[in-house]
């Protein structure tokens, strides 16, 4: 099958990402395997291929947003049949018995595992999944819209929650990717008021088509206090202009797996007056059951850039470059 593997992690224009000639997987104990119909790409993916996560498993077949068709099961599956469509998102075990796990914080499990980090995940035309760890997906979406709910959407849900934003509240968005559109359209539906803050003319114009009050440059202020903000770009120097833009008892949460450093804070400009700093680190199953629950229930509009699994290496580059509107995702020849 056709692949692409993680070979020597650099820059992306050292062409980290290698394509490559794969027998396919077979499912063990509890998994699922799947057809690969689309795989997101996320913004996790380019770390991983240029290094700023190091790789847990040489050699490694990234891409965690997959819908898939299961063409066969392991022993003991249950939940799910051969012809089912199926997600599979970044987590994909924890240990189930840690202190984490115990008061559901399956996130924070020391053990963990990832895919497309730890195990292959879906840049390629077959993968293998835990089945416990998959999800149902829900209809009146496209395979293309499905694949950046998988985790552009679940952690953007997440990073909401962990925000605190009031009940009609007023939100900061900055950086305004794959995550950041549907998490502003969840916020919408709530019933919040967003403004948005990202450097690209074009992200811009999609936000503003999308319902938000107003979109600026990310380094502006917004045009009122914030209740609470959302730091989606990976870019720590944006930590203290959010914090200052954020009300009394704010609180802004940085939702990225790897951030630059963060410049010098200054407690009164940014943390006094209960101002509170926070971060998002993965997402625990329930996360991905009531987002996927919201999406069924609240049409999310969703942008995708869609890409031939054949170039999965030009996708990550145009991603680094910002280059891509929405989500880009990969597309496997069936």
């Amino acid at each position: 099958m056709l692949a692409w593997r993680v070979v020597e992690p650099g820059p992306i224009a050292t062409r980290p990402l290698r394509r490559a000639d794969l027998p396919v997987p077979e499912p063990g104990e509890g998994e699922l395997l799947l057809r690969v119909r689309v795989c997101g790409v996320c913004r996790t993916d380019l770390h991983v291929a240029e290094g700023d996560l190091p790789v847990h498993r040489p050699g490694v077949v990234p891409g965690h947003e997959i819908v898939g068709t299961v063409v066969a099961l392991g022993p003991s599956v249950t939940g799910f049949a051969v012809g089912d469509r199926a997600g599979v998102a970044w987590l994909r075990h924890t240990d189930g018995t840690c202190v984490y796990c115990g008061r559901s914080a399956e996130n924070l499990c020391p053990n963990s595992r990832y895919t497309g980090w730890d195990a292959d995940g879906g840049y390629a035309q077959f993968t293998v999944a835990p089945a416990d760890y998959a999800y149902h997906l829900p209809d009146g979406y496209s395979d293309a819209e499905l694949a950046p709910l998988l985790c552009a959407g679940i952690i953007g849900y997440r990073a909401l929650r962990r925000a605190q934003l009031p009940p009609g509240g007023r939100l900061g968005v900055y950086g305004f990717g794959a995550s950041a559109h549907l998490a502003t359209q969840v916020a919408i539906a709530q019933g919040s008021c967003v403004h948005v803050l990202t450097r690209a003319a074009a992200a811009r114009e999609l936000a503003l088509s999308l319902g938000a009050a107003s979109a600026g440059p990310a380094d502006a202020a917004p045009p009122e206090p914030l209740d609470a903000a959302i730091l989606f770009a990976p870019a720590g120097e944006l930590v203290p202009v959010a914090l200052a833009a954020l009300d009394r008892g704010g609180t802004l949460a940085v939702a990225g797996i790897h951030l630059s450093d963060i410049p010098p804070l200054n407690y009164q400009a940014h943390l006094f007056q209960e101002r509170t700093l926070t971060s998002v680190t993965a997402n625990t199953r329930e996360d991905g059951r009531q987002f996927l629950d919201i999406a069924a229930r609240h049409h999310l509009s969703v942008t995708t850039t869609p890409y031939p699994l054949a170039e999965a290496d030009r996708a990550l580059a145009d991603l680094a470059a910002d280059r891509v509107n929405g989500a880009a995702v990969l597309v496997p020849e069936q």
